[in-house]
């Protein structure tokens, strides 16, 4: 019975499988990134987050444990050195899978390992910081643009609503016009008339004499 023994098998025998992975999670904290099998690397990665909460506990018999799991001694040492540094404050999460597709010999799906630092998620914050704060600048520059368009809008409607006043008053200016225009005419007619009759009383007064 297999109660609570979660564990892959990878068709090898226990003392094969454990040597395998710990020669793999040496490699890993040696070059900080590995490339295996898809499910090589997430049993991997279990034996490597295992050992961070190790290397962060730092004490002696914590250094022991990994010991003897860890081939290379050098390999601990740097370990638990720059564990505080690195994984301080992060609770778990210190690994990442990344996937790179099949291998050419028999299509078996590779993902590659690799050691997440805390330098690596500050660059990240960072990025994701300067990225919102740039979203949220064109939101604002967006928000104002349209604020200005909306009052351009307003200023075209009322424009627009006093248009038919000022066509009211320029039609009573051009009726005034027009009026003066007539009156004119009718004083000018009337001009003409008064001297044509001048003129013809003149003639009539000269025949006379």
């Amino acid at each position: 019975m297999r109660h609570r023994k979660a564990r892959l098998k990878l068709n090898r025998t226990s003392s094969h499988r454990k040597a395998m992975f710990r020669n793999m999670v040496t490699s890993l904290f040696k070059h900080d990134r590995i490339r295996t099998t898809d499910v090589k690397a997430k049993e991997l990665r279990r034996w490597a987050d295992n050992l961070i909460t190790l290397a962060k506990r730092g004490d002696l018999h914590a250094r022991r444990q990994a010991l003897s799991i860890v081939r290379e001694k050098d390999v601990v040492y740097k370990l638990f050195e720059e564990a505080s540094e690195k994984y301080g404050a992060v609770a778990g999460g210190y690994t990442r899978i990344v996937k790179l597709g099949r291998r050419s010999g028999d299509a078996a799906p590779i993902s590659m390992v690799e050691l997440i630092s805390k330098e690596k998620s500050e660059k990240k914050t960072k990025r994701k910081k300067k990225i919102k704060a740039a979203v949220e600048k064109k939101q604002v520059v967006e928000k104002k643009k349209e604020k200005v368009e909306k009052e351009e809008d307003k200023a075209e409607e009322k424009m627009v609503a006093l248009e038919p006043e000022d066509t009211v008053q320029d039609l009573e200016v051009t009726s005034e016009a027009q009026d003066t225009v007539s009156d004119i005419s009718k004083t000018t007619e009337s001009d003409g008339a008064e001297t044509e009759e001048s003129e013809s009383k003149k003639e009539d007064t000269q025949s006379k004499k």
